[in-house]
């Protein structure tokens, strides 16, 4: 195989996973990032694993329930008005998704990136100091009645079709497996095969410092552009310089799209603002990440706090958080775990890249040559990044995967 140097830009997960797999295959690799590793969503993220979010979020009767959740505050769906105009481009084919023939198909298109999570993140975390942050582990969706879990059928039997199993907890069966739901909630699912990231911007950061440790190059600046020559890339531009490479690769998240515009790829692709909030040495902790489904928030455990990451604002990069998620997860807090104490609270506010079909873009540009993308997961960075970085790394070096890419494939966007 003919070694390269290629450009990775984009210092999250995503990005460091396919400059480490890069690397393994031989490349010289530089990483560039303009504020350096998991400086964004990959710190920010719910630590989880997720080996079963392969549900879009527009399930059957989005579209018909999400004017009534824009006008409720105690909903997990909030949008920046003054940005509608602009949204508007994406938001209409995402909310054409929301019907059940299209739930599947994007369904049948997740699974394969995220079914083996646990096993990529070992992979790829292997010999490095990044892997004590990866903790093998189940994940429980507690409902707070067994009605709850009923009225979800349609995509619990979807999780059924590709294979999950999972076993279902009465509350003592509950408080028997997780003391900290010992009171409250009556129901509960539990399903194996998963993981968590006990601190994720320690971990993406660890994974950084490995690659540096192997003779990885890390850069921090602001991709401007690319220089080209007969439709080919041949170096990336930089502070008015351009570093040389035989290939790029665009991972940088919700900020790629500016990125490929520059090459004349317009992927549809929007920041969906996600929210978290930390409680520092919490009085009692899940044993595992679990899915508080009344509150739409996921609870995980995390090193020396609990972080509970969940709701979607539609606004665009470039505001400012809103005070409104956060009080909704301080209410559900307060509501889903009254007994609960902590020493500090913090909270977060980050970007997730969203398509309007809610399946990543990975691939070759269609519009020059080099130059490839991996960006596009959504809910689903954290738990799909080490097999995009690997899947990356084998096609350009020409490799075939044993993944079907076409669902991913960025000319649908061309």
């Amino acid at each position: 195989m003919q070694q390269k140097q290629i450009i990775v830009i984009g210092a999250g997960i995503v990005g460091v996973s396919t400059a480490l797999w890069l690397q393994r295959d031989g490349h010289q690799v530089t990483l560039l990032d303009a504020e350096g590793p998991a400086a964004r969503a990959s710190w920010g993220n719910a630590g989880l694993l997720a080996a079963t979010a392969y549900l879009p979020v527009t399930g059957p009767g989005l579209l018909a329930k999400a004017p009534g959740m824009l006008l409720d505050p105690n909903q997990p769906l909030f949008l920046r008005w003054s940005y509608l105009p602009r949204l508007l481009p994406w938001l209409v084919p995402f909310l054409r998704n929301a019907n059940a023939q299209d739930t599947q198909r994007i369904a049948a298109g997740l699974v394969p990136m995220v079914a083996d999570t646990l096993d990529e993140h070992l992979a790829l975390s292997a010999g490095t100091k990044a892997a004590r942050y990866v903790v093998p582990c189940d994940y429980v969706y507690v409902y707070d009645h067994k009605k709850d879990f009923e009225k979800e059928a349609f995509g619990w039997d979807i999780r059924r079709q590709h294979g999950l199993t999972w076993q279902e907890m009465d509350q003592p069966a509950l408080a028997g497996f997780d003391p900290f739901f010992a009171n409250g909630p009556q129901f509960a699912v539990r399903v194996g095969g998963h993981g968590r990231i006990s601190d994720p911007g320690a971990y993406v950061q660890a994974l950084a410092a490995h690659f540096q440790g192997q003779g990885g190059v890390l850069l921090r600046g602001q991709a401007e552009g690319f220089a080209t020559t007969q439709g080919r890339v041949h170096g990336v531009r930089v502070a008015g310089e351009t570093l040389a490479c035989d290939a790029a690769v665009i991972t940088a998240g919700a900020w790629s799209g500016q990125i490929c515009r520059s090459l004349g790829y317009r992927p549809n692709l929007e920041a969906e603002r996600g929210y978290h909030i930390e409680l520092w040495g919490p009085s009692a902790m899940p044993q595992v990440p679990s899915m508080v489904v009344s509150g739409k928030f996921v609870a995980t455990p995390m090193e020396g706090r609990l972080r509970l990451a969940g709701v979607v604002e539609l606004g665009g990069l470039h505001a400012g958080p809103s005070e409104a998620p956060f009080a909704l997860l301080k209410r559900e807090l307060a509501r889903n775990m009254p007994g609960l104490r902590w020493e500090k609270m913090t909270q977060w506010m980050g970007h997730r890249p969203s398509t309007p079909d809610s399946l990543p873009v990975i691939g070759a540009l269609p519009n020059v040559q080099g130059v490839w993308a991996g960006f596009g997961h959504q809910h689903v960075g954290l738990t799909a990044g080490p097999k995009t970085g690997r899947l990356l790394a084998q096609l350009i070096a020409g490799r075939r995967p044993n993944t079907d890419l076409a669902p991913y494939d960025p000319a649908r966007f061309a």
